[in-house]
């Protein structure tokens, strides 16, 4: 997640080369901190409609020469349930999912789009977001006059809303807040717990615009939901510090956290390398190697029902 306007963002940014003889040569080099095991739950790359600084393809080959096990492919703007199925058929070796974010491209919080992404070939897309960029609170967040996607009115949920979580616990699929606020996402976590949803994300809780307290976080946590923290927010202005996760991080408990790189922007590092730097400053602050596997191998797993 980046905190910039969509639009000024995308005309500034340009795309830059990446070749696949480059990834190996980067994962040579790259063997000092191994990634065994690790799911990466929050992946951008190309083909987008934003600038991407890897494709998918290359990202798996990448993701694979480090050892890792798997990565969830994410798209703001469409499914990534069809991308996922080449992927693995191209690189194998790793698990590769997909997943959609309910935003205006798809209808939405459209019940509809998220039944068809449960039909694609190979049942790879695994995970729904609420709606993320044109999220009514990230509209209002950005202070941008454009049309958004509302998940509440009057601190209840939409009825469309309900209807994507009885799928989401009728088809065992993850369930992520996208960029609801703190008071919605409690309330997407509440009706989920409810319907019987298996298995819920906060998407990085802490970050604009959502901004959940630890006490909010604590809270979800507490109805058996997984709190996410991503090493980009980490970068760029009005960034988190290091030291504020790994705070919030014990106060919840490994346990109920998980750690992704949300990486992918032109600029920043590529996702394992993000990863590692993120396992490492969080070490730094006294948060045990345990407790890094367990946010980074075993809770992805479990979020995606492996486990």
């Amino acid at each position: 997640m980046r905190r910039f306007r969509r639009a000024g963002y995308a005309a500034r940014m340009t795309r830059l080369p990446f070749c696949a003889a480059m990834l190996f040569a980067i994962a040579a080099t790259s063997a000092q901190t191994p990634l065994t095991g690790v799911i990466d739950f929050h992946a951008h790359c190309d083909p987008d409609s934003m600038p991407r600084s890897i494709d998918a393809i290359d990202l798996a080959r990448l993701a694979k020469a480090r050892g890792m096990r798997g990565l969830v492919l994410k798209n703001h703007y469409e499914s990534t349930a069809a991308l996922a199925y080449v992927v693995r058929k191209i690189v194998p070796g790793i698990e590769i999912f997909g997943g959609i974010d309910l935003n205006r491209s798809v209808g939405g919080v459209n019940p509809a789009a998220v039944e068809r992404m449960v039909l694609m070939k190979g049942g790879w897309g695994r995970v729904v977001w609420m709606p993320t960029f044109d999220s009514e609170n990230q509209v209002r967040d950005s202070h941008e006059d454009r049309p958004f996607v509302s998940v509440s009115k009057n601190g209840q949920l939409l009825p469309e809303v309900k209807q994507v979580v009885a799928l989401a616990a009728k088809n065992r699929l993850t369930l992520g807040t996208g960029h609801s606020s703190a008071a919605e996402g409690l309330l997407i976590v509440h009706e989920a717990r409810r319907q019987g949803v298996a298995h819920i994300v906060v998407t990085h809780a802490m970050l604009a615009p959502v901004r959940m307290t630890v006490a909010q976080m604590r809270e979800a946590a507490g109805e058996g939901a997984y709190i996410e923290f991503v090493y980009n927010g980490l970068l760029g202005p009005n960034k988190a510090s290091m030291r504020d996760y790994a705070e919030a991080i014990r106060a919840v408990g490994a346990a109920s956290c998980i750690l992704a790189s949300d990486l992918g922007q032109v600029g920043n590092p590529l996702h394992p390398d993000g990863l590692a730097a993120f396992f490492a400053g969080l070490m730094r602050e006294g948060i045990p190697e345990a407790d890094i596997g367990r946010m980074s191998k075993i809770n992805p797993a479990r979020a995606l029902g492996l486990e």
